[in-house]
């Protein structure tokens, strides 16, 4: 039985009523319609933990969406999930390939900054100072951009950039988003 059909929690019965009323109501293909189907028991699964089950939802969307808008927020969420798992490098990839299919996503930005945040931190701990410089200043790089596209989101981060003097008067270009510097990850 799909993951829908067993939700028990009300907001998860919400979400599922609502999104078979669009299903119904918005001309779509029955492949689009599975993929969504498959998306949603993914994102359900992912609220509950049950990422293994997740990663196999998303899969399928993967194979069965075609439109990248859509399939950029698919690589989103297993990138939150490979995060979750502490797998940060495979949590980058993903979030790159929904970038490169919707550069306007600054929650994935955000989370790049994250993942190069930590590993600045880890060079830290580990007494190299120059690595670290390196990763906060890519982490700066992605906060810079995702702030660009959400000025009032990621506080946290502004205020980073402006007590590091790494804040910059505006914003525009930062980043040639699709473009990451995968082959220099700096080894972490």
């Amino acid at each position: 039985m799909p993951r829908s059909q067993r939700n028990v929690n009300f907001i998860d019965q919400t979400f599922t009523i609502i999104a078979d009323i669009f299903l119904r109501a918005f001309p779509t293909t029955k492949r689009e319609k599975e993929a969504f189907s498959f998306y949603r028991d993914g994102m359900s699964a992912q609220s509950e933990g049950e990422y293994a089950e997740a990663l196999q939802n998303y899969t399928e969307a993967l194979r069965l969406e075609i439109d990248p808008y859509d399939r950029s927020y698919i690589f989103y969420n297993i990138g939150l999930i490979h995060t979750s798992n502490g797998e940060h490098t495979k949590a980058l990839e993903y979030y790159y390939q929904a970038l490169e299919r919707n550069s306007s996503l600054p929650q994935a930005l955000n989370n790049i900054a994250v993942i190069y945040h930590f590993r600045g931190e880890q060079a830290i701990e580990k007494g190299d100072i120059h690595l670290s410089d390196q990763f906060f200043e890519k982490a700066a790089d992605y906060w810079r951009e995702a702030l660009r596209l959400a000025p009032l989101n990621y506080l946290e981060a502004s205020n980073w950039l402006t007590t590091t003097n790494r804040a910059t008067p505006s914003f525009p270009g930062m980043l040639a988003i699709g473009s990451p510097d995968r082959e220099t990850d700096f080894g972490a």
